[in-house]
């Protein structure tokens, strides 16, 4: 949807050997965040885009130039886009809303326009209904800009007024809405009854009832219908509420991508670190230096990155250490050609001018840029699996992953809780924090009074702030699933022995110490929900979920679903917010499943100290 919008509207015709029009991207920081995980600067180059600005930003005139615009229907952008049209600072104007535009606003447009004698000049105006951010091919989150009115603090505030809460579910049901729009397909709607899930069910059914009635103007007729993935049968929309399992955002984690998420800033799939400088080299008395701060992207054209993220992390460290291995057989074969060549230095060129019997080193030479992208990768990986070896290790978490995969699967515990908590090498208070939540949210009943003040108290001394706890408490007194403990499968990682290759001492990764733990596909509960809905399973944990067909014509307000095939593809959407965790079990889950997609998406994506922050505040 983006490359035909930044097309002008017009899908990209293939192989045209042409010239790209060039023209400016004007974007707001919504429309940057939307943009910037699926389209590099490169890429964005290749489309014609020689500049992209922010739209509140000093920008020149530049007037033989269209400009195609992409942002959200607010005040502020659209006085300022006329302010534009009033300025003459483009050729032509593309406008593009990201969330659809009101009446009234669009004639504030048509008004500076006339005003600034550019009626010609507006070329194009257009809702792109593209108000939800895509992280993977498979998963999708609402907003980053003002994530907090979406919150699972704003969504569960206890003194939130029905008004609040309508705008938050309009808001969610808007970036959902867009989503199916521009997925070309209208779901069926299954959510659990009685929580924030049910609500936007409620408004996403009527939302998309509507827009169907409306025959001329529906966004699901004609030919963005089918342009799906699933045009012969329609998805299942699964609405999960953050509250049937708070344990796994707290859960310490063993796969690559949601340990870089839960120990690393990892953001819009952009990971920052601080490099710490090496302390030998400088004089003593010298100013520590400054720490570097670099910023990579893992995205989608990263083989690594696409095949490791979900591996167990020993795993993971194992790859980079063999790809640096045939790395270097690589570059020494390079190298050899070059002095068997005797043009050490010489550029490309001069090679490329040698006859034919140095075919084999230009073959050598044309890989290079081959190498040398790998190399960046290695180089990427290494130093991102370093960072998060070195959390690992200060922290045990590996000790914490284990111990809490126990607890959830009621497996019998080699280690008291007071000892985890109380032992000053295991873990930040926060980790302390986040386990106990775990074992006090698992447990099928609540710890005594009496255990519970000896617990706070190891705690304190531990460092940990106890104000999480206190919501908590408040939510497990409130769920009616006092069962749900019995819901994480019972399966623990087995620890596999020492790493085999990792442990040599030539690897980068020294990972004494550290368990070699391998996991086994257990569904947590969001995938365990999908699961009974999608292959219409009856389980008395969704026999009650709510069914909506916004294309029956009249609603109605039951849980007997009309189908009764099981689906091919299916979106999970948890309200509240999500994680890497589950997004990863799903992955997990589908592999077994031939024909299937699953799509994962969130109203907000936070690792656990950002959550336990949100619910610190509760």
């Amino acid at each position: 949807a983006l490359k035909r919008m930044l097309n002008f509207n017009v899908p990209p015709v293939k192989n045209s050997t042409g010239e790209p029009v060039w023209k400016v991207l004007i974007y707001d920081r919504f429309g940057q965040d939307i943009i910037s995980p699926l389209l590099s600067v490169k890429e964005l180059r290749d489309m014609g885009i020689t500049l992209h600005l922010l739209l509140h930003s000093d920008r020149d005139a530049i007037p033989d130039v269209p400009a195609v615009y992409f942002v959200m229907p607010t005040e502020e952008n659209i006085d300022r886009m006329c302010q534009d049209l009033r300025n003459q600072l483009y050729e032509s104007y593309y406008l593009n809303f990201i969330s659809a535009i009101s009446r009234s606003k669009l004639e504030d447009i048509a008004n500076a326009a006339i005003g600034a004698n550019a009626v010609t000049q507006v070329a194009k105006v257009f809702d792109q209904y593209l108000n939800f951010i895509t992280l993977e091919d498979d998963m999708f989150i609402l907003c980053n800009q003002n994530k907090e009115l979406v919150s699972y603090r704003a969504i569960n505030r206890p003194d939130i007024t029905d008004t609040e809460m309508e705008t938050i579910m309009d808001t969610i049901v808007d970036s959902l809405f867009c989503f199916f729009v521009t997925l070309g397909a209208i779901p069926i709607i299954r959510c659990s009854r009685g929580t924030a899930a049910e609500m936007v069910a409620v408004k996403l059914d009527k939302k998309l009832r509507e827009n169907l009635r409306d025959a001329r103007n529906s966004l699901f007729t004609g030919d963005t219908l089918g342009a799906g993935q699933f045009s012969f049968q329609r998805p299942l929309l699964v609405l999960v509420d953050r509250n049937i399992d708070l344990a796994t955002p707290l859960h310490h984690t063993w796969t690559y991508q949601a340990l870089v998420h839960d120990v690393l800033d990892f953001h819009l799939n952009r990971v920052n670190l601080e490099e710490s400088e090496r302390t030998e080299s400088s004089p003593a008395g010298a100013r520590p230096k400054k720490k570097n701060k670099k910023s990579y992207d893992l995205t989608a054209s990263d083989k690594f990155w696409q095949k490791h993220k979900g591996s167990p992390f020993p795993e993971v460290a194992e790859s980079v250490q063999q790809e640096l291995e045939s790395y270097r057989a690589q570059e020494d074969e390079v190298k050899r050609l070059k002095s068997i060549m005797g043009i050490e230095g010489e550029d490309e060129g001069a090679i490329s001018m040698l006859s034919d019997n140095t075919a084999k080193l230009t073959s050598a030479v044309s890989s290079l840029p081959e190498l040398l992208e790998k190399k960046r990768l290695i180089d990427l990986h290494t130093n991102v699996a370093t960072a998060v070896l070195e959390h690992i290790k200060t922290r045990k978490l590996d000790v914490y992953f284990e111990y809490e995969e126990k607890i959830m699967s009621k497996s019998t515990l080699d280690k008291s809780l007071l000892d985890m908590i109380s032992d000053p090498d295991a873990g930040t208070p926060e980790d302390k924090m986040r386990l106990f939540l775990i074992y006090y949210i698992s447990s099928a009943q609540a710890p005594s009074e009496v255990d519970l003040e000896q617990y706070k108290k190891a705690l304190l001394d531990a460092g940990c702030n106890l104000a999480p706890l206190s919501y908590v408490k408040q939510w497990k007194a409130f769920t009616k699933m006092a069962s749900a403990p019995t819901s994480y499968g019972n399966t623990t990682p087995k620890p596999l022995g020492l790493f085999s290759r990792v442990m040599n001492t030539g690897s980068q990764f020294v990972m004494e110490g550290v368990k070699n733990l391998v996991l086994k596909q257990q569904n947590l509960p969001v995938t365990r929900i999908l699961d009974n809905l999608m292959e219409m399973k009856s389980n008395p944990e969704t026999d009650d979920y709510r069914y909506f067909d916004p294309k029956m014509l009249r609603g109605s307000d039951s849980s007997v679903p009309r189908n009764k095939n099981p689906f091919q593809e299916a979106i999970v959407f948890v309200v509240g917010g999500g994680n890497y965790i589950e997004y990863q079990n799903l992955v997990d889950y589908v592999k077994g499943k031939q024909g299937k997609h699953v799509l994962y998406g969130c109203s907000e994506l936070f690792n656990a100290a950002q959550f336990v922050k949100q619910v610190s505040y509760l």
